[in-house]
């Protein structure tokens, strides 16, 4: 690794390369279809806000890698193993971004994270409590 450093924008766009994200529907599909676990990493502020996706499971950001883990003792029961999709949402996709590359360095090699974030899903009409 080099010791040059870079912005965020460039390191976004490294991760992300990494990456197969996934549209709001194509989230969508995953989670009805392939039981892909939809986390929400967003802050409690904006789940206040703008509401709840049903089904997914709201984790922190700063207690992300130890609620997703399957190794750790303090996963959550939905992180049954290594192969389970997990896409990860924040609320516009930058952050999540991040996030799912850290899942993947804990071995969640099918991690990735939701394009457009909590706001694409929402202006594509799919289902948010309130």
């Amino acid at each position: 690794m080099s010791n040059n450093p870079i912005d965020i924008d460039a390191l976004l766009e490294r991760e992300r390369a990494e990456l197969r994200r996934l549209t709001p529907g194509e989230a969508a599909r995953a989670v009805a279809e392939e039981d892909a676990l939809l986390v929400d990493i967003r802050y409690a502020a904006l789940r206040d806000r703008d509401g709840l996706i049903p089904g997914a499971l709201v984790v922190e950001r700063n207690e992300l890698e130890w609620r997703m883990d399957p190794q750790s003792a303090h996963r959550s029961p939905e992180t049954t193993d290594h192969e389970r999709l997990v896409i990860v949402l924040c609320n516009e996709g930058y952050a999540s971004s991040l996030a799912a590359r850290s899942l993947q360095a804990l071995g969640l090699h099918r991690a990735t994270d939701l394009i457009g974030g909590f706001q694409a899903w929402a202006a594509e009409g799919l289902p948010v409590t309130r």
